[in-house]
């Protein structure tokens, strides 16, 4: 997507005081705690922050976006562009232990990002793009509609990971958005039915060279209902999708529950604690701008210097 505005007017924030605001919010907020990190159980996010790499984002920012990845053991990431400087400025800020996996650029010139704590985590072997064969394609389509599936505008990105006894695939997904013509929903929703249709064959073959796979990531999911077409096509092959404990939507701007984290029924929903949720950072930080300038400004400077999108997280057992 083009980059958002920079904001006209100036704003200087004291990063001490928005740490603190954060750490906090994640404590103490009803709804909104975070689990400290276990050593039996594993922490997974998922976050489009957007145009990483587009926007002249402040170092602090980047500290600010670090501090959140940081409480997590995996977070993937979205919409980080070809330039890689933002994904590597907050790769600088975590810890030396935190490591950086990201892929080719494809549509929108964007790639799909992995960070993680090596110490809990392990990268397997399998790394690469979905790719569907041309053969195939006719597999995937939608009921009541002829619009054929043509691939991907920006292809999943497929990494497996190891946490103790716990081995599994994330599938990074920033899904197609385009408009609300009726051509554009179908076809993300083609996509989404993509992800749901290999993510189950993968997950039945034998021949898997992990079975356990999490698709995740930016669905463009207006709602998490059986009556948006986008979910009902997720979860068309048995994948689950559990609700967020706050019932807040990813989106900022919107509330929509764009973002998901999706798994199958079995061995990775039995890992499943039950913990999950989405962090509304904006409900911590740069609370003196909302009290000056609330609404668009505020919105403006939020999603140019963090972004327009909030992470969800969801936790498992390893042992």
């Amino acid at each position: 997507m083009p980059p958002f505005p920079k904001p006209r007017f100036a704003y200087d924030y004291d990063l001490s005081h928005e740490l603190d605001a954060l750490r906090a919010y994640r404590r103490e907020k009803p709804g909104r705690q975070i689990p400290r990190k276990g050593k039996d159980r594993l922490l997974v996010a998922t976050w489009n922050i957007a145009n990483l790499g587009v926007q002249d984002r402040l170092e602090n920012d980047y500290e600010l976006i670090a501090e959140i990845i940081g409480w997590f053991d995996l977070a993937a990431v979205q919409e980080v562009n070809d330039d890689l400087r933002g994904i590597e400025a907050i790769h600088s800020k975590l810890p030396a232990r935190y490591e950086l996996l990201f892929s080719d650029a494809s549509g929108n010139q964007e790639r799909q990002a992995f960070l993680y704590d090596s110490r809990k985590v392990s990268r397997l072997r399998e790394v690469g793009r979905l790719s569907i064969p041309p053969s195939q394609l006719p597999a995937i389509k939608l009921p009541g509609t002829t619009t054929p599936f043509g691939g991907f505008d920006r292809g999943p990105y497929l990494a497996s990971f190891g946490a103790g006894a716990f081995r599994f695939s994330l599938l990074n997904v920033h899904l197609y958005y385009g408009s609300s013509d009726p051509a554009d929903i179908d076809r993300r929703t083609l996509e989404t039915c993509a992800v749901a249709w290999w993510a189950d064959r993968k997950h039945r073959d034998a021949r898997s060279y992990v079975s356990d796979i999490l698709p995740l990531g930016d669905f463009n999911l207006p709602k998490a209902d059986p009556g948006d077409r986008i979910y009902a096509a997720l979860v068309s092959r048995g994948l689950v999708v559990p609700p967020h404990t706050s019932q807040i939507g990813s989106a900022i701007a919107s509330d929509s529950y764009y973002d998901q984290i999706a798994f199958f029924p079995g061995a990775t929903k039995d890992r499943f604690t039950g913990a999950t949720n989405v962090f509304d950072f904006d409900g911590a930080l740069f609370q003196d701008l909302w009290q000056t300038r609330r609404g668009s400004p505020f919105l403006s400077y939020m999603r140019y210097h963090m972004s327009d999108h909030r992470p969800l997280w969801a936790e498992f057992h390893t042992a």
